[in-house]
């Protein structure tokens, strides 16, 4: 399992950092709603905030490996990892977890509400270890946290044969169809960046664009907007989740030890 990316990929930071802020605080054309001068409400630092950023870790629930270290601050980024034999406390033994839920500042949870509309963005570094898969893996997803209802929106690795893809998907949506797509293999082994614009509600609205890179000159590998998006807070909120949660059912060549690295969460409301 490869524990780190390269040192240059990793310390390549002050000048694409400061362009990067500048470039996830404004709107992109499929959020006109977002305005370019909002603060973000969410902007947990790695260092400082650890994992008080979030409202709760989901790992190794079963306490099977309390030798492990599953997800963690690491310098300027957030680490999570998980191990192919790991297996979560639900679904009988058919799935794993390593994931952080929530988004918390300064000790109070931000919560999404039918109605409102947010922009979330990170980058995320994806290694070559992390297989898209015939079954389900998310790497980001939305749920009702007093209902557990969900997942509403997600963003997944699927794979079609030898074809593995990048997902943003509607879910719940009858058939999950996709919001954003692309194909996985050149957005591996470098920091990507991910957007979101959201508004929660039972027929909601969904947008996701995916940057080949960092900063405002990365292009775009995909990018869209659906409506009519199941989402809703059912009387509560709608949460985000990010890490890994994947089932073990597909082919066991894609259910390898691997990690998955975040860093420069931010969140508007709108």
């Amino acid at each position: 399992m490869r524990t780190n990316p390269s040192h240059s990929e990793l310390t390549r930071r002050t000048a694409l950092r400061t362009l990067a802020v500048s470039a996830l605080a404004v709107p992109v054309a499929l959020s006109p709603l977002a305005t370019a001068d909002a603060a973000p409400l969410w902007h947990p630092d790695p260092a400082t905030d650890g994992m008080k950023a979030f409202e709760g870790v989901e790992a190794d629930r079963g306490h099977h490996h309390p030798d492990r270290r599953y997800a963690y601050p690491e310098g300027d980024h957030y680490r999570f990892a998980i191990w192919a034999d790991d297996r979560d406390t639900t679904g009988g033994g058919d799935r794993q977890r390593t994931e952080v839920k929530g988004m918390v500042q300064n000790g109070t949870a931000l919560k999404m509400r039918d109605g409102e509309t947010w922009t979330i963005s990170y980058e995320t570094y994806l290694p070559s270890t992390l297989h898209g898969t015939s079954k389900f893996t998310h790497l980001f997803q939305t749920k009702t946290p007093s209902t557990n209802g969900g997942p509403w929106v997600t963003l997944d690795l699927t794979r079609d044969g030898g074809t593995e893809m990048i997902r943003a998907r509607a879910y719940a949506n009858p058939g999950s169809p996709s919001i954003a797509s692309t194909a996985l293999a050149p957005l591996r082994d470098k920091w990507i960046t991910v957007e979101w614009t959201l508004t929660p509600g039972a027929a909601g609205v969904a947008a996701c664009v995916i940057r080949d890179g960092t900063g405002p000159a990365a292009p775009i590998a995909a990018q869209g907007r659906r409506t009519g998006v199941k989402m809703p807070g059912q009387g509560d909120y709608v949460r985000p989740k990010w890490g890994i949660y994947r089932s073990v059912e597909s082919a066991r060549s894609d259910i390898v030890d691997t990690y998955l690295l975040f860093r420069a969460f931010k969140a508007t409301r709108t």
